[in-house]
């Protein structure tokens, strides 16, 4: 499963396409055959710029559907629709350059996310169709985002303007992770952990707004597949050979009297092993599992996320999951580079939601981790005697969680020399190896995990941007999405040290400087800390934030709190009219009015 023309069970059903619709004024004899050739090439300057641009989760180009023919009215809106449904299409952008018949050439399909584009020009009126069409959509109850460029264009160039192509490619990074999480399925592998109310999974929520089935599968079912064995056992092999060789045991913390033994160590690295395999095959099937006798469960459960309760009715008595949850949410593993497979802690499946999310909109492995605390100027200076200075100077928060954090999250990969987190196909050879050298794998603390396992330990590289976010529910109101961008800090090595023996040692770390606004929950970063929905985080490479709102007005979940400027906030053009003198008021009322997408 090393590269891009690999056998992997995931991009078996395909991706959803983007279709391109070219729309024209209906009127024969001059003004549709003038307008034919202009309408037709901005259709395939949108499509060749989306190809050449976007990649699908596994690393090839994103593939685009032109209508056969112009749109002049409702008999070639319906041609197109069917060969959008035959093809795959999962997202639709419309294009013209002129006046066009408004809402019969429309795209009516209430479930697929859509956007026009209104040619900014003087010959012809493409903006007065823009105007036009998403008048239609507002009054239908069909939400479109609409493009126009700021800039008047020369009659008949096939220039895609800068301002228009961010548009773009916002709305279709976002339309595509919406369309791609369709009919796909959330795995709960256990129940709620330790009364965490994230792990209480809501069915509406992933069925209404996300368009995703709920599966179930009880934590025996690990028990069950591993003393029958139901796993392949060559790749348990070669895994267990690729752990022992590339994964270094830490130090053990545990008090003296306490420790487990070499032997048990030794037990404790199979069956965390074996966890991944399970979990993984439990998620996505195992075409192996069907050779040795196990037909059923060689299929899996068609699941894009999944979330292990682990605390306590596992960890009592088993290894811990975050070897299992940390090795399938990084880019690589014994079968070499690939997508990460997204699994929550403690099965807070909001919070999966939000990994999810920054997933798709990156293609790259995300972090999980608690937003634990927040360290003021003030207090790190009384404790270290160290004056916090550049990005942190006015605090930060320490982000740590049991383990369970993607190895990607070292920062030892790279764009430019700076420190990253990539998607698979652009890490190289190099990259993993130090990833693989900067995390220890320390002896679970036993206090905490009474069954034993490991825990990874690393310290993230400071200067990454990242944005964190978070998916809360609320009783009344429902879904809402938390947004902080910032960056990963770096602290002297031994205030870093001072610090983190305060918590468990044994926990990966990264810490973490919100932009501030000056405003809000952004007017201090402890108010960021204190506005924050729960003790979780996701945690995606590089300033997706204003990607996360577009993908939120989509799905039609409002954005509570984040700290993104104004003028790069894109949501269909109808939230305008929910009320302008408080944008984000409006994207409560436009999401409450309009409905989850789903329902």
């Amino acid at each position: 499963m090393s590269n891009l023309e690999s056998n992997d069970v995931r991009w078996k059903q395909g991706f959803p396409k983007i279709g391109i619709r070219p729309t024209i004024d209906g009127r024969r004899k001059g003004i549709r055959e003038s307008l034919e050739e202009q309408t037709m090439n901005m259709a395939k300057a949108v499509a060749d710029l989306l190809s050449s641009t976007l990649k699908y989760p596994n690393g090839e180009a994103v593939e685009c559907v032109i209508s056969d023919t112009c749109i002049g009215g409702v008999a070639e809106a319906a041609a197109s629709a069917d060969k959008f449904v035959k093809a795959g299409v999962g997202v639709s952008i419309t294009v013209t350059p002129c006046w066009c018949y408004g809402t019969e050439t429309m795209d009516m399909d209430p479930s697929l996310p859509k956007a026009v584009w209104g040619f900014n020009g003087t010959e012809r009126p493409g903006a007065v169709y823009l105007a036009a069409v998403l008048s239609g959509h507002a009054q239908k109850g069909l939400p479109a985002f609409g493009i126009y460029g700021k800039d008047v264009q020369d009659s008949g160039t096939t220039d895609i303007p800068e301002d228009v192509k961010g548009k773009l490619l916002r709305f279709s990074k976002a339309g595509l992770a919406a369309a791609y999480m369709k009919g796909k399925s959330y795995l709960a592998i256990g129940s709620v952990s330790m009364g965490i109310a994230g792990s209480i999974v809501n069915e509406e929520l992933f069925q209404d707004y996300l368009g995703m089935r709920n599966e179930y599968v009880d934590m025996s079912e690990l028990v069950r597949r591993i003393e029958e064995e139901i796993f392949d056992p060559e790749e348990f092999k070669l895994a267990l050979a690729w752990v022992k060789e590339n994964c270094k045991e830490g130090q053990d913390n545990n008090r003296p009297e306490i420790q487990t033994s070499r032997e048990k160590k030794d037990q404790d690295w199979e069956t965390v092993v074996k966890m991944s395999l399970i979990v993984r095959d439990l998620m996505l099937g195992n075409p192996e599992l069907g050779k040795i006798g196990f037909g059923e469960e060689a299929l899996g459960h068609n699941a894009i996320l999944s979330g292990f309760q682990g605390q306590r009715h596992w960890t009592d008595h088993f290894p811990n999951g975050d070897f299992m949850e940390a090795i399938l949410n990084t880019s690589f593993d014994w079968n070499g580079k690939r997508a990460p497979y997204l699994v929550a802690t403690e099965n807070d499946s909001l919070n999966g939601v939000a990994m999810l999310l920054g997933n798709l909109l990156t293609n790259s492995a995300q972090i999980f981790a608690d937003v634990r605390t927040y360290w003021s100027p003030d207090a790190v200076k009384r404790v270290t005697g160290h004056t916090l200075s550049g990005a942190a100077k006015d605090g930060i928060l320490h982000l740590i969680n049991s383990g369970s954090a993607t190895l990607d999250g070292t920062g030892e990969q790279s764009i430019d020399g700076k420190p990253a987190m990539k998607p698979f196909w652009e890490i190289s050879d190099e990259e993993v190896n130090k990833c693989l050298e900067a995390t220890s794998w320390r002896p679970a603390a036993v206090e905490y995990f009474r069954g034993g396992g490991y825990s990874s330990d690393f310290l993230t590289k400071g200067g990454m941007p990242v944005t964190m976010s978070r998916l809360n529910l609320i009783k009344g109101l429902g879904p809402v999405l938390q947004i902080a961008e910032g960056y990963s800090v770096d602290l002297p090595q031994d205030v870093h040290d001072t610090l983190d023996l305060r918590t468990d040692s044994t926990w990966p770390t990264t810490w973490f400087a919100p932009i501030l606004t000056g405003k809000g929950a952004f007017k201090d970063v402890y108010s960021v800390m204190d506005n924050w929905g729960s003790n979780h985080g996701a945690i995606s490479f590089g300033h997706i934030g204003a990607d996360l709102i577009t993908l939120a007005s989509i799905l039609r979940i409002p954005v509570s709190m984040h700290n993104i400027e104004e003028e790069h906030i894109f949501r269909p053009r109808v939230w305008s009219s929910f009320g302008t003198s408080d944008v984000e008021a409006a994207d409560f009322r436009a999401c409450g009015a309009f409905g989850p997408l789903y329902k």
